[in-house]
């Protein structure tokens, strides 16, 4: 039973990092494509937001090693 847990908690935190880098990312392509002049400012928002996103799924392998090996 510990491995189903563990496999839920690393499937949904992919899932849900995955699902907000592409709308993260597709707002930004919609921003810069409206005002291009604020490319620059967007895309240093946007790295900050995705590298934020991206910490969920590392916290999901670390709750399903808690449950794994706890």
């Amino acid at each position: 039973m510990q491995y189903i847990a563990a496999a839920i908690a690393v499937f949904g935190a992919a899932l849900g990092a995955g699902y907000g880098n592409g709308k993260v990312i597709s707002k930004t392509i919609e921003s810069m494509a409206r005002q291009p002049e604020m490319s620059g400012e967007l895309r240093t928002t946007m790295f900050i937001g995705v590298g934020l996103i991206e910490a969920v799924p590392i916290l999901g392998v670390v709750i399903a090693f808690l449950i794994l090996f706890s």
